[in-house]
């Protein structure tokens, strides 16, 4: 078990003060303002349904014009709207750990706000001069080289001991690729073997070849692939990862795997070929030339990558990069989904051929589903460390859930694709 500072999980979640009866019954002649702000959220619903009960004691159907998912929701503080309205995603996960929304089950409605979010427009960004402000908070977390450390230490040294309770037994911390029909009989652990074969096979290496793989997680994909014959160089800004890795391939008696704290762009030399996993999810707009730089030079010509990343709707991407949404603010820090259309220009405007694309969405979902459900289980059980206080669970179970509903609503996608170098 790896041992990280003692406040890694007191930096998340809010200790904001939850809103006193006083505040509310100071609201309560201005009911009428928020039922209109309901009226936008109901006219933006084309499919699904919000089944909601409100401060002043009524209840509303908002959307139910089409078929979709029907989440209920009781809105115990009108403050949960001026939150929603002013500080977006953000705003309501701070509403909702300060039990001022509650539901029997988020994910619907974060499904929902997705499904639905080309009439629904700015109703979940933030505005004004929060905008402003989380939008400056954003910039001080770009991923230089300097920044880009920071954001992963703030995320993934969390811990192993953490991160192990609750992934599958390969501690694989990205979408699996599950067979279809979608099935409960099929484990996790099996799903994200498929997966990281796939990403193999992509490849196009035999024993003896060389990988560089960008962002190695904890070894998963390194062990794979060293099994097969393959020599693997990982790299990770992660200390916490690194020592996992090297334990790792210590314990399988795999000598083909280097590790290295090593930033993307200072790799040198030239290899067989690339993989990176969910990787490129932390590298942020400004540096997506970069890094697809890095691997153009890092691939002898002809090499093929295997990137597997999570896309956002080009319909709303400038939105979304002009905002901070929930998980940049409280989660992830100078993480950014990618445009896929632009982000493949500047692959190809690299000597990069863009090829096989395979988009997986809802096993995405599913991963998701199966992780909380582990989460649930270890924090029952009380296994985890004691460190990790009430407002981060909430928080962390909040998250699982939050981008389980984004998958399920089709506005993010998971896909891998194959880069192959001109030569």
């Amino acid at each position: 078990m790896n041992v990280s500072a003692p406040n890694r999980g007191r930096r998340f979640g809010t200790r904001a003060r939850p809103a006193t009866g006083r505040v509310d019954r100071l609201l309560a002649p201005f009911a009428g303002l928020f039922h209109r702000l309901l009226d936008r959220i109901d006219l933006g619903l084309e499919a699904g349904a919000i089944e909601a009960s409100l401060p002043d004691g009524t209840d509303r159907v908002l959307g139910g014009r089409a078929e979709g998912p029907v989440a209920i929701v009781e809105i115990t503080s009108w403050r949960a709207l001026i939150r929603l309205a002013m500080g977006g995603s953000a705003g309501w996960y701070v509403a909702w750990s300060l039990g001022e929304w509650r539901s029997p089950d988020p994910v619907p409605l974060f499904d929902l706000f997705m499904r639905n979010r080309g009439p629904l427009g700015e109703a979940g960004r933030s505005r004004g001069p929060m905008r402003a402000v989380r939008r400056l908070w954003h910039l001080l977390r770009r991923n230089h080289r300097s920044g880009a450390r920071r954001n992963i230490e703030f995320h993934y040294d969390l811990g192993n001991d953490f991160y192990s309770l609750w992934l599958d037994p390969g501690m694989t911390y990205s979408s699996a690729l599950f067979e279809e029909p979608i099935s409960a009989a099929q484990s996790l652990e099996d799903a994200q073997a498929t997966k990281l074969r796939a990403a193999l096979d992509r490849t196009a290496t035999k024993p003896g070849d060389t990988i560089l793989e960008i962002g190695c997680g904890w070894g998963s994909f390194a062990e794979i692939a060293a099994g097969a014959g393959v020599k693997v160089h990982g790299i990770t800004l992660s200390a916490e990862q690194k020592r996992a890795v090297e334990a790792r391939m210590a314990a399988a008696g795999l000598d083909g795997v280097t590790v290295s704290l090593t930033d993307y762009r200072d790799v040198t030399g030239q290899y067989d070929a690339v993989a990176s996993i969910e990787m490129v999810e932390a590298v942020g707009e400004e540096f997506w030339p970069a890094y697809l730089q890095a691997i153009a030079r890092a691939l002898k010509p002809g090499g093929r990558a295997a990137i597997q990343y999570i896309a956002i709707d080009d319909a709303i991407f400038h939105a979304y990069a002009n905002n901070v949404d929930f998980i940049q603010r409280f989660v992830f820090p100078g993480g950014m989904l990618l445009s896929e259309s632009r982000f493949r220009a500047i692959a190809e405007a690299n000597g990069l051929g863009w090829h096989d694309q395979r988009d997986f969405g809802l096993h995405y979902a599913e991963t998701l589903k199966r992780w909380r459900a582990a989460f649930d289980v270890a924090v029952a059980a009380g296994r985890l460390p004691a460190e990790f206080d009430r407002h981060f669970v909430d928080l962390w179970r909040y998250y699982l859930m939050y981008c389980e509903g984004g998958f399920r609503g089709g506005g993010i996608h998971v896909a891998q694709v194959t880069l192959i170098k001109g030569g």
